[in-house]
């Protein structure tokens, strides 16, 4: 319509002229001629040079519209449209990177003078044996979760068995991930750890084998475990994953963050191969970010969502979707609408291109095979064209210790994830839960997780706004989901994810800190260390009110739903790929 009225109003402007030519007496009969085929000629050229050029105000929307319907002209749009939004570190690069609001919280782990040692709360011939459950960071909560449990049961803690049987087939054990030595050292006053259950005189101990429920607190594992470990001696838990409560006292609060941010230590070969290509993306740039796409197929199968592709999608994802037979079914649109899908790349983009991130920003990508493959992930390229993944920073001979194992690949790319300026998770899985935790235990490390659900109605309604309208409003949605302090109440969402127990507030460099700084969502914090409580900070503690709705969800819940699959057990979380990130 508006390009009609435009057309009109050019017509009337060409036409006058003429009208009045017309009016006047002289040998006008002679100009008419000259005067129509000129307008003509004109009005031809312009209407052309419209189509070519629209109008200034309505080509954002118009480089937006088609960006996201597929067609060809969205690269050209892409290039003048996007190059003229916020370049270098972005417009609001002062509070991209870091905020001097990190000085304010720090993790603090260390235990009262009030919790028992190993060497007094440890009872003789009482010994526990976890079977882990999953990929990685599935299996990390487990080993987290071990120490705590044997603390709790006054037993001595064998080294966890990792999962070999679940759809990863890694055959990696403990000692081939993290640093065993280091674990048992580290954890030697909390808890007494040994490598190989023993003898008892010349008899070989059998464990006895059972579970435990999910989320079982302290009196949940001292009514169920203790009679058994009376009798038996030796209990062994299997599937050993989320099976203690998030709301524990603070001590024990402690004792897991001290396993999880100092006694899990990767083995020497990870960290070195993990430094190599953070170095190398650090030669390029003095910051980058890194995201957790979690874009590949088995994802998108398991959260029923709909990306535009027709029966083909359909018909691939729910092909997939059937090997986890407890799934509901769920309508696709009211999903994406709940903010329960993961964000396309495009979308991605979209966010932080919004967010301020320049073009110039240097990218790393942690993920498995991208559903549509280097068609799906290139207007992302486009957006961020100093694109990276651990293929492009390192060659297939660096790589080959690693390939063939997922476990090890992923601990990489957790590497990678946690050195990072920025990181950005597009999903709330396991690996994305434990990298938040840790970025807020390590001096709030700026974290983003995108607000989906409100995003979503930003995306649909993208033709109606200019870019300006649509940054200020992703910014604005995007408050409370940018890693700062205190975003999540203590107590709230899962342990991991919040460790507030663990985050102590410094009142002194608080009080001598005379600036106030505006909250902004993009005022994200910078690079903490680790101290120690030294008296001065206060401890957020951790709520134990049974009142509080046990983990809080942002999104669908891949990690906490038990499925068969091929007769052997596994979580609805566990993919399909072998390079998969999320466990």
């Amino acid at each position: 319509m508006k390009n009609r009225k435009h057309h009109r109003e050019t017509a009337v402007f060409l036409g006058f002229p003429i009208i009045l030519l017309c009016r006047r007496r002289s040998n006008i009969f002679q100009l008419v001629p000259f005067f129509t085929a000129l307008s003509i000629v004109v009005l031809i050229l312009f209407v052309l040079m419209s189509y070519i050029a629209p109008p200034i105000d309505s080509r954002h929307d118009q480089f937006i519209s088609l960006f996201y319907n597929g067609t060809e002209p969205r690269r050209n749009l892409l290039e003048e449209q996007v190059i003229q939004e916020p370049m270098g570190e972005g417009r609001l690069s002062r509070y991209i990177w870091n905020s001097k609001k990190s000085n304010f919280y720090h993790g603090c782990s260390i235990a009262s003078d009030e919790f028992p040692t190993a060497e007094v709360n440890t009872l003789p011939n009482r010994y526990l044996l976890i079977a882990t459950s999953g990929g990685l960071n599935q299996q990390r909560t487990g080993i987290i979760d071990a120490v705590v449990a044997a603390h709790i049961l006054n037993a001595v803690l064998v080294i966890p068995k990792l999962d070999r049987q679940s759809y990863w087939k890694d055959s990696s054990n403990f000692s081939e991930i993290f640093d065993v030595d280091w674990f048992i050292s580290y954890l030697s006053k909390d808890v007494k750890i040994i490598k190989d259950l023993p003898r008892m005189g010349n008899e070989l101990i059998i464990p006895h084998t059972t579970r435990v429920p999910r989320k079982c607190n302290a009196e949940c594992y001292q009514t169920r475990i203790q009679p058994i470990l009376n009798k038996k001696h030796a209990v062994q838990l299997t599937k050993f994953d989320y099976r203690l409560s998030n709301h524990l006292d603070t001590e024990l609060q402690k004792l897991r963050c001290r396993v999880n941010y100092h006694a899990l230590k990767f083995t020497d070969p990870i960290i070195q191969m993990g430094k190599k290509l953070v170095g190398r993306i650090r030669k390029k740039s003095q910051y980058f970010l890194a995201l957790h796409l979690r874009f590949e197929s088995d994802m998108l199968a398991f959260s029923g969502c709909y990306y535009g592709g027709g029966d083909k999608e359909r018909r691939e994802l729910g092909k997939i979707r059937k090997r986890w037979k407890t799934l509901r079914v769920t309508n696709p649109d009211k999903e994406r609408k709940n903010g329960k899908c993961p964000l396309t790349p495009e979308e991605v983009g979209l966010m932080l291109r919004a967010l301020g991130f320049g073009k110039d920003v240097h990218i790393y990508i942690a993920s498995g095979e991208i559903y549509g493959g280097e068609e799906t992930l290139a207007p992302l390229k486009a957006f961020f064209p100093n694109f990276y993944t651990k293929e492009t920073l390192a060659s297939k001979e660096e790589l080959a210790p690693f390939s063939s194992f997922s476990s090890r690949m992923a601990a990489l790319d957790f590497i990678v994830c946690d050195e990072s300026d920025v990181f950005v998770s597009n999903n709330n899985g396991n690996m994305a839960r434990m990298l938040a935790g840790r970025r807020r235990y390590f001096g709030h490390k700026p974290t983003i997780r995108p607000n989906a659900k409100k995003l979503y109605k930003m995306f649909t309604e993208r033709n109606n706004m200019t870019w300006e309208e649509f940054s200020s409003h992703v910014q604005k949605q995007q408050i409370g989901f940018m890693g700062d302090p205190m975003e999540v109440k203590p107590g709230r969402g899962e342990f991991h994810e919040n460790p507030s127990s663990c985050i102590c507030e410094d009142t002194n460099v608080k009080a001598r800190e005379d600036v106030t700084i505006p909250r902004s969502p993009s005022m994200i914090f910078g690079e903490g260390t680790d101290s120690a409580d030294d008296g001065t900070r206060k401890s957020f503690g951790e709520v134990t009110d049974r009142r509080i709705i046990e983990d809080e969800q942002y999104w669908f819940d891949t990690d906490y739903m038990e499925n068969e699959v091929g007769g052997i057990q596994s979580i609805g979380g566990a993919t399909i790929s072998l390079r998969e990130l999320n466990i």
